[in-house]
């Protein structure tokens, strides 16, 4: 989720504009809880999606 879209319950106005302490705090947590996907690309994203489903598809073939 991106904070460009909230609003403050404390002051009313966007959090991206970090207007009160509040707003400030929250932009800072989203920030650092998003850094590991916003990393990734979606090419990578793709690629971990398809070893997953190779992964899931040889241990269903293996247990057969």
């Amino acid at each position: 989720m991106t904070y460009d879209r909230l609003v403050c319950a404390n002051c009313a106005a966007p959090v991206s504009e970090g207007r009160c302490p509040v707003c400030r705090a929250n932009r800072e947590r989203l920030q650092q809880e998003s850094n590991f996907f916003a990393g990734l690309n979606p090419t990578t994203l793709i690629a971990l999606l398809a070893v997953l489903i190779v992964a899931v598809a040889l241990l269903a073939h293996q247990t057969v």
